[in-house]
């Protein structure tokens, strides 16, 4: 099993679909366009970058090792004709001050948790455009068969229109009209499967198929919706939305850095030693002895110009710069929630008074004009308005529905898990 299926297995099962009806072949695109998301695999090879630099800065800096001669008079240039005179070999080592390689290792090692947290944040972004996507596929083909049965529905009628046309019983006008409404209604079919194949080829993109490939979808399901408490979704968000989580990593990283900062007015050492190697002396063969040195160095931390405190206070107020983005983002979903929940109420209540008012209604009108239309008693026009009235009530009821799920989508996206009603 691949590390990006098993990915997306941990969140579906993390993030259950109790709220919405469970669609198969919604999921699977999903898990698709997870799979071959470029953006995904750009992610992951930026946090494999940030990984391999936290060897660069957690390290000692490579050793010096040096060559030379020391005392070498310019008149001869021998090494035999002065006892100062040496040749040397030394190896140096830097140091910097105890900690401060493990504080830059938790400064680096913070990118790479920042980076995961992107990375689940594009997969919760893909996850809602294949969501938004799909639904709107789903109601252009619900509307499309709508459009269809309305269209056979005027078909018949119109052969009711020619049949008391040919007893003079209906006018021309009214065979002219009915034509009219069928012409239409192609009209708004072909307008239809044209935004079809617009939501057809954005899906496909994002499962980087050609844009014509076939997608199955289901029916639009009825709306089963049980009141979300406002607070628990703040609370989710806080526990769940990659995005937020990102913000406190990075102001947990700023406060790394500010430790990091710290070890600054703190010295770095340099460790060497040196061997001196001499020769014996040319006038009398005297043999000389080798020397072996060893030295201990430190800088000498001046804040010159604050160039070292500068760097703490950039720290600090990089942190208050997350905090403040922190609350933002927070007081942006508040706003977005509260729009939310009013919209999905407002989604419900609509489809409860189509479906138990409205639509019986309009089809019982409609069943009441064409019954009186047969034996004269109301003008054609009353048909055609009852007909088109079904119609637009259908289309209309699938569009709130569909309206829903995208709203869900959203709230899902902005809480960043997917919304179980048995936890609100």
């Amino acid at each position: 099993m691949t590390k990006t299926k098993l990915l997306l297995i941990l969140l579906l099962v993390a993030y259950p679909l109790a709220a919405q009806s469970y669609d198969s072949n919604l999921e699977n695109l999903i898990e698709e366009a997870i799979r071959v998301s470029p953006k995904l695999k750009m992610l992951r090879v930026k946090q494999s970058i940030s990984k391999s630099k936290i060897p660069q800065v957690s390290n000692l800096p490579d050793p010096t090792l040096t060559f030379g001669a020391m005392n070498l008079l310019v008149n001869s240039f021998k090494f035999t004709q002065e006892p100062m005179t040496s040749k040397i070999i030394g190896l140096s080592q830097a140091v910097p001050f105890p900690g401060k390689l493990n504080a830059a290792e938790k400064v680096q090692a913070q990118d790479v948790e920042i980076n995961q947290q992107e990375i689940y944040d594009a997969i919760n972004e893909i996850i809602n455009e294949v969501q938004k996507y799909y639904y709107d596929l789903r109601f252009y083909r619900e509307a499309i068969r709508i459009a269809n049965k309305s269209k056979n529905l005027l078909a018949q009628i119109a052969e009711i229109v020619r049949t008391k046309y040919t007893v003079s019983k209906a006018s021309q006008q009214n065979l002219i009209q009915i034509e009219v409404e069928i012409t239409k209604i192609k009209d708004k079919i072909e307008e239809l499967k044209s935004l079809e194949n617009s939501a057809l080829t954005a899906l496909n993109s994002l499962l980087l198929k050609e844009p014509t490939s076939p997608i199955e979808t289901d029916t639009i399901p009825d709306i089963k919706y049980s009141r979300i408490d406002f607070n628990k979704l703040v609370e989710t968000a806080r526990e769940n939305r990659p995005f937020l989580k990102g913000i406190l990593l990075a102001k947990e990283k700023s406060e790394l850095m500010e430790d990091l900062s710290e070890y600054e007015f703190y010295p770095n050492f340099n460790f060497a030693i040196q061997y001196s190697q001499r020769d014996r002396l040319a006038p009398s063969n005297t043999p000389l002895n080798d020397f072996l040195s060893f030295v201990v160095g430190l800088n000498i931390p001046l804040d010159y110009g604050g160039k070292k405190s500068s760097k703490v206070e950039e720290a600090k107020l990089m942190q208050q710069l997350y905090t403040d983005q922190y609350n933002l983002a927070l007081q942006t979903l508040y706003n977005n929630f509260g729009t939310s929940l009013a919209r999905l109420n407002e989604f419900k209540e609509r489809e409860k008074l189509i479906e138990d008012g409205l639509l019986p209604q309009a089809i019982q009108s409609l069943n009441a004009a064409l019954a009186n239309y047969q034996v004269g008693e109301i003008d054609f026009i009353n048909v055609l308005d009852a007909q088109n009235k079904v119609y637009e009530i259908e289309t209309n009821l699938c569009r709130i529905r569909t309206n829903f799920f995208k709203e869900i989508s959203q709230l899902e996206f902005l809480i960043g898990k997917r919304i179980n009603k048995e936890q609100f």
